[in-house]
């Protein structure tokens, strides 16, 4: 029986010691598995998240990349047609200073580089036949010059005065002789078209397209400040259109006895309005016979209102301002192919006097040369006048 007992006693001192055991054991064992589950949960979530993570670094990777080389260098966007270059920023950091000197420099107005041509001078057909080598007494810068006393018709001072060469708006004296002699209405209003526009040189003009001025102001301004516009509009609106009116030109001229004279155009902008410096001096001397042409090539100055605007105009003869000289007729012309050219009536020296200057070189050297010519008249009248010898 106490081997019975004893039994039992060890039996329940063993399930005791087991359960003692058993409690202590658990905690670390729950801790282990638990500690297990969240090294499995972990691992699975590790390695969920890995593939996810290595591709985010590898998308990403090369946009920082790109990213930091946009933000350390400016990207240039130039226009074409636009003279300014815009600097923009790949990053929108704020740009270190040398960006901004980039940019700076870069919105400078692009300059093309520019390269001159020095273009050979043109020739006048004066200077390519040689007339400009001619020397003469009063050392003249026209290659063609011609003084005849208006009265007696005596020749004072002539050279090269034959030769037949362009002669530039001198033409358009011919032109206020067509017109003063037809006897139209000077009030007539006339309107500067398209077709007065000029195509021979592409000369500029103060009169617009759609500008209208009478008749008289028309001739004014071409007499006196030589419009091209003006000389062909009343050419274009002359009875008979702008042909009959250069034909008449051309039959003046013969009937005046000017041979080696040939219009082509009513503004002498054509190098084809040829002449030489007798007939000039004798379309001078016919002209001078018409009040209209010897007042208004001669005036100062006019002005015209075009309604909106009220244009000036001054005489391109600047010798007309000049206290010197008592001009009774003048008219200046200049193209490439003629030169600097000038005819004048003037009174030196108690004489009536037609000059004529072809040719000239520079745009004061005809007006010179009209000084030294009017110099020479005067001294050369007075040494021809009787020295008085005192009586008794």
């Amino acid at each position: 029986m106490s081997l019975g007992v004893f039994r039992i006693r060890k039996l329940v001192l063993a399930a005791t010691v087991a359960a003692w055991v058993g409690v202590c054991t658990l905690p670390t064992v729950v801790n282990a598995a638990s500690s297990a589950a969240k090294v499995a949960k972990t691992q699975k979530t590790a390695s969920s998240k890995a593939p996810a993570k290595r591709t985010a670094v590898s998308a990403k990777a090369p946009t920082r990349k790109v990213a930091a080389i946009k933000s350390k260098k400016a990207v240039v966007v130039a226009k074409k047609g636009s003279s300014r270059v815009k600097v923009q920023l790949a990053s929108g950091k704020k740009p270190a200073a040398r960006q901004v000197a980039a940019r700076t420099e870069a919105r400078q107005p692009l300059k093309a580089a520019v390269v001159r041509v020095i273009a050979p001078a043109r020739l006048s057909m004066g200077e390519q036949l040689g007339l400009r080598s001619s020397e003469d007494r009063l050392e003249l810068n026209s290659s063609v010059a011609l003084v005849i006393d208006q009265e007696t018709n005596e020749v004072l001072f002539s050279k090269n005065d034959a030769a037949v060469l362009p002669i530039a708006s001198l033409t358009k004296l011919m032109t206020g002789l067509v017109i003063a002699d037809a006897n139209l209405d000077m009030n007539e209003l006339v309107t500067i078209t398209q077709d007065d526009v000029d195509t021979y040189k592409g000369s500029s003009s103060r009169l617009s397209v759609g500008s209208t001025l009478s008749r008289g102001e028309m001739m004014h301004l071409a007499l006196m400040s030589s419009e091209n516009r003006a000389a062909n509009a009343l050419g274009r609106t002359y009875p008979g259109g702008l042909s009959e009116f250069v034909r008449l030109m051309n039959s003046k001229a013969k009937t005046l006895g000017m041979t080696d004279t040939r219009y082509v155009e009513p503004t002498g902008l054509s190098s084809l309005n040829q002449s030489s410096a007798r007939d000039l001096a004798t379309l001078v001397s016919v002209a001078y016979q018409r009040p209209i042409l010897r007042s208004l090539s001669t005036s100062p100055g006019h002005e015209v209102d075009l309604g909106r605007r009220t244009l000036h105009y001054n005489n391109s003869n600047r010798l007309i301002k000049n206290p010197e000289w008592e001009i009774g007729l003048q008219k200046t012309g200049y193209i490439s192919e003629a030169g600097r050219c000038l005819v004048m009536q003037a009174k030196v020296a108690g004489r009536q006097l037609i000059m004529v200057f072809l040719d000239s070189t520079g745009k004061l050297s005809r007006m010179q040369d009209a000084e030294r010519v009017r110099r020479w008249v005067e001294v050369q009248t007075e040494m021809s006048r009787p020295i008085a010898r005192p009586q008794g």
